[in-house]
């Protein structure tokens, strides 16, 4: 006797043994996924052979993906693609293809690609990983509400003159012995975004705020692992798994608890018709009747969170890497000294108005900003619609990266581009702009806080100079060796800070 064809395969399958099912279930996968590469385009973009289901995971270096990424643009060009799991990612590198992407096809490229990790961890709120009309409207109310706390005016000058004071006085209390910057930087910085969205700043030693500043340091470092970006391709397995990401959830879960706690603070001191900060400016939207459905208590979270993390990270490790390259080119921290001595003198402090009569300290911060390549890569968008870069075919739903590590390391762009060199900004002695110099991405999703980040590294860095010299410890070598995470950071150094009015007094 026949049996239907279509009560064969569930018997087999049912009286099947667990290996063979495994075996099987691996099969129609890796079947699965040959047969849609075939169904590609025959003009996709080049790039390494692929596994099936991982793509190309055991392909990076998880610990220098920068160095990983460059050789595959010396093999493939300036347009390859990689995958890992079910996501496609296209690189781009090259000036005129990144200002192709991120200015010329800005509409196609606007949004934010929404990854297992992600999701798990932002559930695609707040400023930097929504997208659509709920981004457009937490940017531009955000901007609108940093512009009435300060940004680009002379009052958020000041904030940032004063915390450099209490900057140089924290650093002359380590009496020019080695000392790590670190959490005294990120302290630093981070207290100018604080004082504009939680209202008030916070102390060198206040330990609460020091774990905080080591949860966000422990997330930019995490997030990269390797078992994180597992996450990504089998996230319903590793949720249940021991590692690294879950830390990353803990300590993302930290940062969200005390934004959570300061907001209801806020709701229960709110006594005032005008807003103090961002956090009380936001509230006082929210109890409006006629306001976009994506303002919420949950939306204010993570808006307050991204500007904390943003307003702290990128310039904090730009300002670290400033001091490692000072103390290893003493020859141009002379230099930026003896400007500043002209320019300034002892007795004053800076101001954004005297960076136009300092060329050379204003190149060297540019530089320590293109050698240091604080991001690698852009913050990743993805195409809404079918495109093409370069000829190639780029379908919806790819993740694009573009290469900025290549940009700034050009050396069809910069006369040496392996050395730290001021000169790369400086033409007769002026400063110089560079159309290849993007560390804050180009387009509709430029960093809304370039302005502050340019005004926190010029007078930060100023007026650290003014007051210090910095040198290695005795009989120590500094290395310009660095961790890789959501930004490249220095490796842990120590350094030592001399006051310069000691070292004048002596003759030096």
């Amino acid at each position: 006797m026949q049996l239907p064809l279509g009560t064969v395969f569930p018997s087999l399958w049912e009286g099947a043994p667990l290996q063979t099912l495994l075996l099987l279930s691996a099969i129609l996968l890796i079947l699965a996924s040959y047969l849609q590469r075939r169904r590609r385009q025959p003009n996709y973009p080049p790039g390494p052979p692929r596994l099936p289901i991982v793509g190309n995971f055991f392909q990076i270096d998880f610990k220098k993906p920068q160095i990983t990424l460059q050789e595959f643009v010396r093999k493939y060009g300036n347009v390859f693609c990689m995958e890992l799991g079910s996501l496609t990612f296209v690189f781009v590198s090259g000036l005129s293809l990144i200002k192709e992407v991120l200015v010329n096809q800005d509409q196609v490229f606007i949004d934010r690609p929404q990854s297992p990790l992600r999701s798990y961890t932002f559930k695609s709120s707040g400023l930097i990983m929504s997208n659509g009309q709920a981004w457009k409207h937490q940017r531009r109310f955000t901007l609108m509400t940093l512009k009435n706390f300060g940004l680009g005016k002379r009052t958020l000058e000041h904030r940032i003159q004063e915390e450099a004071t209490y900057l140089i006085e924290a650093i002359r209390e380590e009496k020019g012995q080695p000392f790590d910057p670190h959490l005294q930087i990120n302290n630093a910085v981070s207290n100018i975004i604080c004082s504009i969205t939680f209202g008030h700043r916070f102390e060198y030693h206040d330990s609460q705020f020091r774990e905080l500043l080591t949860s966000l340091d422990e997330v930019t470092v995490l997030e990269p692992r390797w078992e994180c970006q597992l996450f990504d391709i089998f996230p319903s397995i590793m949720r249940f798994l021991p590692g690294p990401h879950q830390k990353l959830f803990k300590e993302w879960k930290k940062l969200e608890s005390f934004v959570v706690r300061v907001i209801k603070q806020h709701k229960e001191d709110q006594n005032s018709e005008e807003a103090q900060d961002f956090i009380d400016a936001y509230l006082k939207e929210l109890s409006k009747d006629s306001i976009s459905s994506s303002f919420n208590e949950d939306n204010l979270v993570w808006c307050t969170l991204d500007l904390f993390f943003a307003g702290t990270e990128t310039t904090s490790t730009t300002l670290r890497w400033a001091l490692l390259y000072m103390a290893l080119y003493p020859e141009i921290q002379d230099k930026i000294q003896a400007e500043i001595d002209r320019v300034i003198g002892q007795s004053q402090q800076p101001t954004m108005a005297d960076r136009e009569n300092m060329p050379y300290t204003n190149a060297a911060i540019h530089e320590v900003q293109r050698m240091g390549n604080i991001l690698p890569v852009n913050v990743p968008r993805v195409a809404r619609v079918d495109t093409t870069v370069a000829g190639y075919y780029v379908p919806k739903g790819t993740v694009l990266l573009t290469n900025l590590t290549a940009l700034h390391k050009d050396p069809k762009e910069w006369a040496t581009p392996e050395t730290f060199n001021p000169e790369h900004f400086l033409e007769n002695g002026q400063f110089k702009k560079r159309e290849s110099f993007l560390p804050f991405s180009a387009g509709k999703r430029v960093c809304l806080g370039e302005q502050l980040a340019r005004a926190e590294l010029f007078i930060f860095f100023t007026c650290l100079l003014q007051r210090f010299t910095f040198q290695a410890p005795p009989d120590t070598q500094l290395s310009l060796d660095f961790r890789a995470g959501l930004t490249t950071s220095p490796v842990f150094y120590k350094i030592c800070a001399l006051p310069r009015e000691t070292q004048q007094k002596l003759g030096l």
